[in-house]
C-alpha cells in the first residue's frame, strides 16, 4: 500500500524540480535512499506552470502596468470633458473595481499572474485617485506629499492582503517621496548622501523586523537597503559634493528619526547577528557623511595628494561594503545582493579611475591600473565569499564526538 496519495503536493518552478530529481537519482544510486522513497519524494512536488519567467506572467504584469499608468496619465491630461467631481468618481470607481477584483480572484485561487496583474492595477489606481483628488482640490500635481500619500496607500494595501505587488508599488512611491520632500525647499548634494544613507538604515531595520513574519517583504527591504548603501557611498565619493553642507529641514529630521526608529525596532525584535544589519547601515551612513564633508576640490585638471587619498579611502570603503554585502547575500541566500555589490564595485571603481586617476595616469596605463584594482577587489570579494561558504558548510555538517552527524 502506497502512501504517496496521502502526501500533499507542492508546486515548485521547473528548474528546481529538475534539480531535485537529479539529486534524488544520485542519492538512490549511492544507496542513501531506496527507489520507493525516491519515487515518493519526487511525486510530492509538481512543476509550477505559473513560473515567474513565463510569458503569460510577463504580459499580464506589463499590461497591468500600462493600464495603471494610463489611468494616471488620463488624470494628468485633465479630462476636460468631465467635471472634477465626475473625474474623481470615475477614477475612484475603477480603483475600487480593481481592488475588489484582485481579492476575489485571490480567494478563488486564480492564476497568480492574473491576481498580481489586477493587484498592480489597484496599486497604480491608488496613485490615480490621489492625484485626481489633488487636482480637484487645486493642489499642484508636483507636490511631493502626493507621492507620500500614494506610497502609504499602496503599502497599506500590500500589508493588509499580504500581497507583494502593491507593496513594491508603494515602496517605490515612498522612496520617491523620501527624497523629493526634504529637497523640496533646500537642495544640496550632501543632503542627498544623508538621505541615501538614512534610507539604507530604514530598509535594513525593516528587513530584520520582517524576518520570520513576511520573508518576501523582508527580502525586498534588504535589497533596498543594499542598493541605498551602495548609492550613498557612490554619491559621497563625488568630488566636492558636500561643499554646501547639509540643508536641515523638518522633513529631513523626520526621515532621520524614522530611520533611527527602524534600527531600534530591529535591535529589539531581531535575533542573533541579524540585529547587526541596521548597525552596518548606520556605519555606512556615517562613513558616507564624512566622505561627503571631506572636500578636496572639483578641478580634475589639478589632482593633488588629498585627491589621491580621498579616492583611495573611497575605494577602500566601497570594497569593504561590497564584501559585506556579498557575505550578507551568501548568509541570507540572497543572490541579488551579491550581484548588486559586484556590479556597483565595477561601476564605482571605473568612475573613480576616470574621475581622479585619468588626469595623471593616461592611455594604456589607466587600463592597467583599473584592471589591477578590479583584480584585487574581485579577489578579496571572492575569497571572502568562499571562506564564508566553507564556514557555513562546516557548521551545517558539524558532528558529535562519536562521529554521528549532529
Amino acid at each position: 500500500m502506497t502512501h504517496t496519495a496521502l502526501l500533499p503536493t507542492r508546486s515548485v518552478p521547473p528548474h528546481q524540480l529538475a534539480w531535485l530529481r537529479t539529486e534524488v537519482a544520485d542519492w538512490t544510486s549511492r544507496g542513501i535512499i531506496t527507489p520507493d522513497q525516491a519515487a515518493r519524494i519526487c511525486e510530492t512536488y509538481r512543476s509550477d506552470q505559473h513560473a515567474r519567467s513565463s510569458i503569460g506572467r510577463v504580459l499580464l504584469s506589463v499590461g497591468g502596468g500600462f493600464v495603471g499608468i494610463g489611468l494616471i496619465w488620463l488624470v494628468a491630461a485633465n479630462l476636460e470633458q468631465l467635471s472634477p467631481t465626475a473625474r474623481f468618481v470615475a477614477v475612484t470607481a475603477l480603483w475600487l473595481v480593481f481592488l475588489a477584483s484582485g481579492e476575489v480572484l485571490a480567494a478563488r485561487r486564480s492564476s497568480p499572474a492574473l491576481v498580481g496583474a489586477v493587484r498592480l492595477l489597484a496599486a497604480l489606481g491608488t496613485g490615480a485617485v490621489v492625484f485626481q483628488a489633488a487636482q480637484s482640490l487645486q493642489v499642484p500635481a508636483f507636490e511631493p506629499r502626493l507621492l507620500g500619500l500614494w506610497g502609504a496607500g499602496a503599502l497599506l494595501h500590500g500589508y493588509l492582503v499580504r500581497a507583494h505587488v502593491p507593496f513594491v508599488v508603494g515602496l517605490l512611491a515612498g522612496l520617491g517621496w523620501w527624497f523629493a520632500q526634504p529637497l523640496w525647499d533646500e537642495q544640496s548634494g550632501l543632503t542627498v548622501v544623508v538621505l541615501l544613507g538614512a534610507a539604507s538604515v530604514l530598509a535594513a531595520g525593516l528587513a530584520v523586523v520582517h524576518d520570520g513574519r513576511l520573508p518576501r517583504f523582508a527580502r525586498t527591504w534588504r535589497t533596498v537597503a543594499g542598493g541605498m548603501a551602495l548609492l550613498a557611498l557612490f554619491a559621497a565619493a563625488v568630488p566636492d559634493i558636500g561643499s554646501d553642507g547639509v540643508r536641515w529641514t523638518p522633513w529631513l529630521v523626520v526621515t532621520l528619526a524614522a530611520a533611527g526608529l527602524a534600527a531600534l525596532a530591529a535591535l529589539l525584535v531581531g535575533n542573533g547577528v541579524r540585529r547587526l544589519e541596521p548597525v552596518g547601515a548606520l556605519a555606512v551612513l556615517a562613513a558616507a557623511t564624512l566622505l561627503g564633508l571631506w572636500s578636496t576640490g572639483s578641478d580634475v585638471s589639478d589632482v593633488d595628494a588629498s585627491d589621491w587619498l580621498h579616492a583611495a579611502v573611497s575605494v577602500g570603503a566601497y570594497v569593504v561594503l561590497a564584501v559585506a554585502l556579498v557575505a550578507l547575500g551568501t548568509v541570507r541566500e540572497h543572490s541579488t545582493l551579491t550581484w548588486m555589490a559586484m556590479s556597483g564595485l565595477v561601476v564605482f571603481t571605473t568612475f573613480q579611475s576616470f574621475a581622479v586617476f585619468a588626469p595623471i595616469v593616461t592611455g594604456a596605463w589607466l587600463f592597467v591600473v583599473l584592471g589591477t584594482v578590479f583584480l584585487g577587489s574581485g579577489f578579496i570579494a571572492d575569497r571572502g565569499r568562499r571562506e564564508l561558504v566553507q564556514a557555513l558548510d562546516s557548521t551545517a555538517t558539524d558532528v558529535d564526538s562519536d562521529g554521528a552527524p549532529r
